[in-house]
């Protein structure tokens, strides 16, 4: 299978953690409900950055939904069913990495909006959240030059979060 002139790529996201995804997801959609508000609203300094992250959302499902939709309709209902864990396999141009960096710059961004912010029911992403971040869109930069998986528990984000934790 080809896209964008060339071959897909093989991603692996190996165990998942489905409470975490479900958190994050949370997390996610609250703050597209905000800034979709705020983007609509009359102080155009504040919507700059809701746009920005908005189209890029939307250019992401345009782009990539048709190779991850069975992926996400797989994460729903795990989280439904009460799974700790899961693996997920895209098939994805090589194209999405760079979008995935991207997509976690613009996260970062709007979690340091979120906390300058001022009338924000949004607070930033919490740490456990940050990490999961990281650590997934990592794995589709990585993985498209050519590492191998590395599963939640021993990723760096995740080893690094359960020290903090113990501190």
């Amino acid at each position: 299978m080809t896209s964008e002139g060339g071959s897909l790529v093989t991603i692996r996201i190996v165990r998942l953690p489905v409470p975490l995804w479900a958190k994050t997801q949370e997390a996610v959609d609250d703050l597209l409900r905000e800034f979709t508000l705020i983007a609509l609203g009359d102080r155009p300094g504040d919507r700059e950055l809701p746009r920005r992250l908005g189209a890029l959302l939307t250019e992401l499902s345009e782009r990539y939904g048709p190779f991850g939709g069975n992926q996400e309709a797989r994460l729903q209902q795990a989280a439904d069913d009460g799974e700790e864990e899961l693996e997920l396999t895209y098939e994805l141009p090589p194209s999405v990495s760079g979008a995935a960096r991207h997509l976690g710059e613009l996260l970062d961004e709007a979690d340091e909006y979120c906390r300058r912010g001022r009338h924000l029911l949004t607070l930033a992403s919490p740490p456990d959240v940050r990490a999961f971040r990281w650590w997934f869109l990592d794995e589709f930069e990585r993985q498209v030059k050519g590492a191998p998986a590395t599963p939640w528990p021993q990723s760096k984000w995740a080893t690094e979060l359960e020290g903090a934790v113990e501190s």
